[in-house]
């Protein structure tokens, strides 16, 4: 009996009008628009690390094709980046009871950024231009 009521009422059954089809297109056009236009201008000008230890800059790395080393900052030994060869980097270890900095994994567009917090340690990747006084901090000390 159950199946017959699906079969008679099926053809009325709609899950998705044209409408509802339409305005998720959209949407989707609309977001694969605005990510393509952040890569454009700022996903691939990043060139520098900026490495923040409680809201003060104590270490920038330029980042560069073909380059890879791990290195700590001094004032969290216990806390080691790794810089790929692609152009991005991360943490690789960490103190830290939780790991999220470690699982943040790697980052290296403009604005992107990783904080490990129980070492008081924030990763920002910045650009390397020329007028950084008009760009956003996403940094902010105590």
């Amino acid at each position: 009996m159950f199946i017959k009521a699906i079969y008679k009422y099926g053809d009325k059954m709609n899950f998705f009008k044209k409408t509802d089809l339409l305005i998720i297109a959209t949407i989707l056009i609309v977001s694969a628009l605005s990510f393509g236009i952040y890569q454009l201008f700022l996903g691939g000008s990043a060139a520098r690390a900026e490495i923040y230890y409680e809201g003060e800059l104590v270490e920038s790395i330029r980042l560069e094709r073909g380059e890879e080393k791990e290195f700590s900052v001094p004032e969290a030994p216990s806390v080691v980046f790794h810089l790929w060869p692609d152009c991005t980097i991360s943490f690789s270890q960490s103190d830290c009871p939780d790991q999220v900095c470690v699982h943040a994994g790697r980052i290296g567009t403009v604005g992107e950024f990783a904080a490990c917090l129980p070492n008081k340690l924030v990763l920002k990747i910045v650009s390397d231009g020329k007028d950084e006084k008009e760009a956003p901090d996403i940094v902010i000390g105590n």
